[in-house]
């Protein structure tokens, strides 16, 4: 790892004083330029537009999406994906996700730049080598990593070369090299970051639009950014330890937004959602082609 590493001097505002049981899955809509973003404990979708906060209430656990169009998202859900309506909340089923796995829901996800989806699942209780790693591609859903524990940092390089992912269990974040015509993985991955004698676990990550990886750190209380050759650059403090997953986002995508989990802590400041202004500029998150 690199010795200069910069902590830069913008700090951490408070973008939603909502405490999520575990905020997950935050999304910025770039035709809409709005912040979506997931309890996944608390069954909910929540965002926030003219100045006002909106919540929609499911009976399963939600925890990830990507945008289809100005008024459709794809979803998430403990057993399926769904084509979800922003204006009249109502969702429809598209495809069963472990649906006859009742020890799983979904977690991390994000969309790829061929306008496929990926979302990874997990056991309720983090049970050992029970979650896996799914693509969604034009009808198709395809497993593609197997015997996973915490599926954590689905997100993709600028210019299509390659996924990663991780474990959070293992602290090992993954490189998978992509097929340039369609997006389905070539190759075996291999390992991008070795966190694994870290006090923390790697989470949520996304790339910014010079190849730079953003991983949030559940229980070090900060999103560290690396180059694409692994070296630790940047860290930007929460005032909080279980940050989980970063988007860029705001009119010029510099705008970090990092959800946060209040689960098993005695702390005001956690499960909010924070804004952070950065120096980085982020991708344009990528639509889901159904």
């Amino acid at each position: 790892m690199a010795s200069d590493v910069t902590t830069p001097p913008s700090t951490a505002e408070i973008f939603s004083e909502t405490r999520c049981t575990l905020g997950e899955g935050p999304l910025w809509h770039p035709t809409r330029q709005q912040l979506f973003w997931f309890d996944i404990l608390g069954q909910q979708l929540l965002s926030v537009a003219n100045g006002k906060e909106i919540r929609w209430q499911f009976d399963d656990c939600v925890s990830a999406a990507g945008w289809v169009d100005d008024h459709t998202l794809i979803m998430a859900s403990a057993s399926a994906l769904w084509r979800f309506d922003i204006e009249t909340g109502v969702r429809s089923h598209l495809i069963d996700l472990e649906a006859d796995q009742p020890l799983t829901r979904s977690n991390d996800g994000r969309a790829d730049p061929w306008g496929g989806f990926w979302i990874g699942t997990m056991g309720y209780n983090a049970e050992t080598g029970l979650g896996s790693i799914y693509r969604y591609y034009r009808g198709e859903l395809r497993k593609l990593v197997h015997s996973q524990t915490i599926t954590n940092a689905i997100c993709f390089a600028p210019d299509g070369s390659c996924a990663y992912f991780t474990d959070t269990a293992t602290g090992k974040i993954m490189r998978q090299p992509l097929a340039e015509d369609d997006g389905w993985p070539i190759g075996a991955p291999s390992v991008f970051l070795d966190l694994s004698s870290e006090d923390f676990g790697p989470d949520g990550a996304v790339v910014d639009a010079t190849g730079r990886f953003w991983n949030a750190q559940w229980g070090a209380s900060r999103v560290a950014v690396y180059t694409p050759s692994g070296d630790l650059t940047e860290i930007y403090p929460l005032p909080t330890a279980q940050a989980s997953c970063p988007a860029f986002g705001g009119t010029d995508l510099s705008d970090l937004f990092v959800t946060t989990a209040a689960d098993g802590l005695d702390d005001p400041a956690a499960g909010k959602t924070y804004r952070i202004e950065t120096r980085a500029k982020g991708q344009r998150e990528h639509r889901v082609i159904l």
